[in-house]
């Protein structure tokens, strides 16, 4: 059962983030792409709660793909997407089979990373839509600031709304505002039990490196990921330094 208040809270990061970067147009059609993971799971609720009273009227079509890794279920998307009245699109792979059986990448995130997005891309493009949602949180985006800064030299992030030509597909990332915690905190109160990750570099990643780092930065700094987030958002950014949380109201 959905906690409404937790629901109300994530609603707000959510529609200030899509305000923001006006990642929502009159008559869209909105793919979601839904691993199973804490963070698709509860950017679909959000964006199924504001769907309700959103000025802007859209549809959402949920996108499960399936990677092919042993042991792989939709059970948690599907009885989600139930509980909602929505119809889970489910999309075959062969993903885990290319990256760790015939290529054997000893860093297969981005191999990875690249087919997963091509896939959605074509998914979403043949269930109608014009765009596609991911859930990226507040949190990712720092980590990625970092990894790329420390990794590749260079300072960049994802963009909360990336056109690409090629696929003719708005990729929008309606949790950048949300810190990770409130979506753990959501799935907890709503008692959502994510499906366990089961990818054999789980854990063993540059990003899980990104992440350690950040959480002793942040115990010795409070408010360094803060730092980190409005360097590269700036204006937009909505967070406020001195009292350390966001600017005026959630909305």
């Amino acid at each position: 059962m959905i906690d409404p208040k937790a629901l109300q809270k994530l609603m707000s990061y959510t529609r200030r983030a899509i305000d923001t970067y006006n990642m929502i147009e009159e008559g869209d059609r909105i793919a979601v792409g839904v691993s199973g993971g804490k963070d698709s799971l509860a950017l679909l609720c959000a964006l199924h709660g504001l769907k309700r009273f959103y000025p802007k009227k859209f549809d959402i079509v949920p996108i499960n793909l399936k990677m092919g890794f042993p042991n792989e279920t939709d059970a948690v998307s599907r009885a989600l997407c139930e509980e909602l009245g929505l119809e889970l699109v489910s999309v075959p792979s062969e993903i885990y089979s290319v990256v760790f059986e015939v290529r054997k990448e000893k860093h297969p995130c981005s191999l990875c990373a690249n087919m997963r997005r091509g896939a959605l891309h074509g998914a979403a493009k043949d269930a109608g839509c014009n765009k596609l949602a991911l859930g990226h949180h507040f949190d990712d985006a720092v980590e990625t600031i970092i990894m790329n800064l420390f990794i590749e030299g260079r300072f960049d992030c994802f963009y909360p709304v990336t056109y690409l030509d090629r696929s003719d597909m708005t990729v929008i990332r309606p949790l950048l505002f949300t810190p990770e915690a409130e979506v753990t905190h959501f799935c907890r109160k709503s008692e959502i039990v994510p499906v366990p990750k089961n990818c054999p570099a789980d854990g063993n990643t540059r990003r899980e490196d990104a992440k350690v780092s950040l959480r002793e930065l942040e115990k010795k700094d409070r408010g360094v990921k803060m730092r980190i987030f409005n360097a590269f958002f700036g204006n937009n950014s909505p967070y406020d330094m001195k009292s350390k949380q966001m600017r005026g109201d959630m909305v």
